[in-house]
């Protein structure tokens, strides 16, 4: 027991670095929301900087300069803390004015990627100026020992710990009692309202930055003594640091700081008992704690990082629909031929490049069509090498055998890390896969009871027919015939993430990295979409993992590192993530690659390679969020608009006999929504007849929205709801919209991504579910009734607010619903477009589609509607017909006013709803 209780002690030094870093990023994310990646290499160039001080030297981070500056003797303990803490406010003042403000308006996943940047940034320069190799530093806080329980307890780890207690008391009181930290947290829950208020949010946010780095910073500098500078250990510091942080929800800075000593302490017991108890593993059990912890707070009580004032739609730029799968295949000729025109370490480079392109082409299906941000891509390539070498060594299967089934093993692997993705997206997604890529690396690729040894685990080369496929050794290294065959896997890949870009899958996928809800509205079941794209991107990244395994003889730990799969996604992103050109593009300027070997040869710019990179990447978040391969697809648009005939804007419109109105085909049966203490809506009852079009009207706050929302699935409720005789109550919103329910958005929430056509096929997914795949809707006739044939083939962004309604519409319509939910069609359009829908809209319900209209333009309420259903403050306060509801006393007096007038189109009360898809 005092063995326990002495490295439980001895654990409050990680502990308090641990919380050190959670401080700094809830100050961090509370001022600018960025979850800044960057903290633990802050802490480490901050300590380093203290190191060198002491000796007499103060780096310089200019690459290129190798002599750092000498100050002529070694500086005391005071001056190089004092000056150490002062960098470290510099670079959060240049890392916020250089990077992060210009970033203000941007996703908080753009802004963690360009944090990504800043690691590797830093990193690298920190290689580039003192190497890689530990560094010791002389004690900073007094060394002696108490006893406790007969053990003797080391006094530096509590000293380190109470200091970053009352830091954290300090940081506590400058938040809650300044004006200081009155305006930081203004300036969290409302950007604008902070700028109304006169208060100046650049100036708050950089002050933060200046103010988290000093914090990261300190805890550097109080853990150097403790354990050598190494900065591997210190970059990676930041996932149990993200653990603590999220304990606080990244807004309390207590809770933050007593989970990071906790961590600490955990990690430093299982450390001990790895030791110990035979049954752990030899190593990274202490990894597990953060990851548990990540997934306990993130999926089980389904936590979300806090979204602040100021929120923009997610961007990973376009992702272009491939004209033809096969033109990019011609690129296989110049390839062959380079391969065959090198030798030597020139085709290792080539061959290298074709692998990087393999892996990194799973990280476009994860990421660039799905939206999940992944950090484990290289993780699961590792699982797919260390298995091949038991398939092949262990149990003899042979080639090409043994590569699918370690693939299919690593896909599930993938699958498995990709479960937090049903319930999570965006960045915390990127935070549990970075967490389950580091435990990856410590309980299974550098265990040497897994992996067969500090040298890896060894590969038996690939044959096939009695035809050596392997790498060869010796004057034949690296043989042709190795390097076509990944060519061919490369080919074969990249062909079928294109062809997957065209198909049904594909457009589901990003229709899903848009807009879930959206995409759940069209029948999409978004879970199933993202565990289909960690399963093709798993296998994709496994094949990969499998050649690099046969490139090395075997699969090593080093390969496969979470710091080289940050580094991967990093080229990934600044290729161009959303596209096959972007990932082949990934392959040739990945660490080893091609261009890598022609920058440290020829140009001599190797040893920078880091440097240049993390800076592009940084770049490419603020200037071109589509990545090297962007300027291609802008002009491929250019081109392709060019050839399109311009919209017209009176083409012929479909219509039919209005349908007779028959029985109830929805009824909705007492439905009542809470939000705590507040009803959004109160034993409100009503039914639908089929073939008529339905007003729903009132003013705002009446609960319009909520009640369309409780209808199709998206908000908790009350009450029943029934279709055509099939009751709905618990059905996820994509069961409801298979089940005939179609509905559109008041903020349209069209995949932007996506042309009109792909929207509206994205939309004839429920129909397919319920009638088969016989019984896909005609198109063709759609886009005639509701005037859009001629813009079928344009992005969705290129058109006008009225036009982007009516695809909205088109793709409730393309699930052939029995009924359609409709918010607000006419929002933002004028009278003369207004009368414009109305008539499409007749043309739909002519087509045998009723219709649940929320509006609050009562010209076309009173011209189009069979019936009108008026709310005021959550309950029904009239049915009847137009005419009826227009000499209503009561509803005059709560909604139409005296003069009949109709209402402003101002938006419906915000739906205080889960944003989450309950799919």
């Amino acid at each position: 027991m005092s063995d326990y209780l002495l490295f439980l002690f001895l654990g409050l030094g990680s502990g308090a670095v641990f919380a050190a870093l959670a401080m700094a990023l809830v100050v961090t994310f509370r001022s600018s929301g960025v979850v800044n990646f960057a903290t633990g290499a802050i802490a480490l160039y901050v300590a380093y900087t203290f190191a060198f001080l002491r000796k007499g030297e103060l780096i310089l981070p200019v690459p290129g300069l190798k002599q750092n500056l000498s100050l002529g003797a070694p500086q005391n303990l005071a001056i190089s803390m004092v000056i150490s803490l002062a960098v470290a406010a510099v670079l959060g003042l240049v890392l916020y004015g250089l990077v992060f403000r210009p970033l203000r308006s941007a996703s908080p996943v753009a802004k963690a990627v360009a944090s990504i940047g800043v690691m590797l940034l830093i990193q690298a320069v920190i290689a580039q100026k003192v190497g890689t190799s530990p560094v010791a530093v002389d004690a900073i806080l007094p060394k002696g020992y108490f006893t406790l329980a007969g053990t003797r307890i080391p006094t530096d780890q509590l000293w380190f710990a109470a200091i970053i207690i009352l830091l954290g008391i300090a940081l506590t009181l400058l938040i809650r009692f300044t004006r200081f930290g009155l305006a930081t947290r203004a300036v969290a829950e409302s950007e604008r309202g902070a700028l109304v208020s006169g208060l100046a949010p650049d100036r708050i946010a950089a002050v933060n930055w200046a103010l988290s780095t000093v914090v990261a910073g300190l805890a550097g500098i109080l853990i150097s003594p403790i354990v050598p500078l190494i900065p591997l250990s210190y970059t990676l510091f930041i996932v149990p640091a993200l653990a603590a942080a999220l304990c606080g929800g990244f807004t309390k800075l207590g809770p933050a700081i007593f989970a990071g000593l906790a961590i600490g302490m955990v990690q430093s017991v299982l450390t001990y008992m790895q030791t110990t108890v035979g049954w752990l593993p030899s190593s990274g059990t202490a990894e597990l704690v953060p990851l548990v912890l990540i997934l306990v707070l993130l999926v089980a009580r389904r936590d979300r990082l806090p979204q602040r004032g100021s929120l923009v739609p997610p961007s990973l730029g376009r992702a272009p629909r491939p004209r033809n799968l096969f033109v990019p295949l011609v690129a296989i000729v110049p390839a062959i031929v380079l391969l065959i025109s090198t030798h030597g370490s020139v085709r290792a480079a080539v061959i290298t490049s074709f692998i990087l392109g393999v892996i990194a082409l799973s990280q476009v299906v994860v990421t660039g069509y799905a939206g999940q941000v992944s950090l484990a891509q290289l993780a699961v390539a590792g699982v797919a090498a260390f298995t091949l070498s038991r398939l092949t060594t262990g149990l003899g299967i042979p080639f090409p055998i043994a590569p699918v089934l370690a693939a299919l093993i690593a896909t599930v692997v993938g699958v498995v890390v990709g479960l937090p993705a049903l319930r999570l997206r965006g960045l915390p997604v990127a935070v549990v896969t970075l967490a389950m890529a580091v435990t990856l690396e410590a309980l299974w690729f550098r265990n040497v009871d897994f992996n067969g040894g500090l040298g890896g685990a060894p590969v038996d080369p690939p044959s096939l027919f009695g035809l050596d496929l392997g790498i060869g050794a010796g004057a034949n290294y690296p043989k042709i015939g190795f390097g076509i065959l990944c060519l061919i896997v490369l080919a074969t890949v990249a062909f079928c993430v294109a062809w997957l870009r065209t198909r049904r899958l594909g457009a589901s996928m990003l229709a899903v990295r848009a807009n879930e809800r959206s995409a759940a509205a069209a029948g999409i079941d978004v879970r199933r979409v993202k565990i289909a794209a960690f399963a093709i991107g798993s296998f994709i990244a496994a094949i990969g993992g499998t050649l690099m395994a046969y490139q090395q003889y075997g699969a090593t730990a080093s390969s496969f590192t979470a710091l080289a799969g940050i580094g991967l996604f990093a080229m990934v992103y600044l290729a161009g993530v959303s596209s096959v050109a972007g990932g082949i593009t990934a392959g040739l300027v990945g660490a080893g690659g091609i261009i890598f070997l022609a920058l440290d040869r020829w140009i001599g710019l190797g040893e920078y390679f880091g440097i240049v990179s993390g800076a592009l990447l940084v770049l490419t978040i603020i200037l071109n969020p589509e990545g090297v391969v962007g300027p291609l697809h802008t002009l491929a648009a250019r081109v392709r608009r060019g050839k399109l005939a311009p919209a017209a804007e009176g083409s012929s419109l479909i219509v039919g006999d209005a349908p007779t109105i028959g029985g109830p085909i929805v009824s909705v049966d007492g439905v009542g929504v809470r939000y705590g203490g507040v009803i959004a809506l109160d034993d409100v009852s009503f039914e639908v007849r089929h073939g008529e079009i339905l007003g729903l009207i009132g003013p705002n706050g009446a609960g319009k929205t909520t009640l369309v929302d409780a209808i199709s699935g998206y908000a908790n409720c009350t009450g029943s709801v029934t279709l055509d005789g099939a009751v709905l109550d618990g059905a996820p919103p994509h069961l409801r919209s298979r089940a005939g329910l179609g509905r559109t958005f008041q903020g349209i929430e069209l995949y932007d991504d996506l042309t009109v056509r792909e929207n509206v096929v994205v939309g004839t997914t429920a129909a397919l579910h319920r009638h088969g795949n016989d019984a896909e809707p005609d198109l063709d006739r759609l886009f005639a009734t509701l005037d859009l044939t001629e813009v079928a083939d344009r992005p969705v962004d290129e058109l006008s607010q009225g036009r982007r309604q009516l695809v909205s519409v088109a793709r409730a319509l393309a699930g052939r619903p029995h009924v359609a939910l409709l918010d607000e069609p006419a929002a933002g359009l004028d009278s003369a477009e207004s009368h414009w829908l109305g008539e499409r809209l007749r043309a739909a319900r002519a087509g045998g589609v009723t219709v649940v209209m929320v509006e609050h333009d009562m010209g076309l309420v009173l011209d189009i509607c069979d019936r009108v259903i008026v709310l005021d403050l959550g309950k029904v306060i009239a049915v009847g017909t137009p005419a009826e509801i227009q000499n209503n006393p009561q509803v005059v007096a709560a909604y139409l006013g005296s003069s009949h007038s109709p209402a402003p189109a101002e938006d419906d009360e915000p739906a205080p709803i889960n944003d989450e898809v309950n799919a």
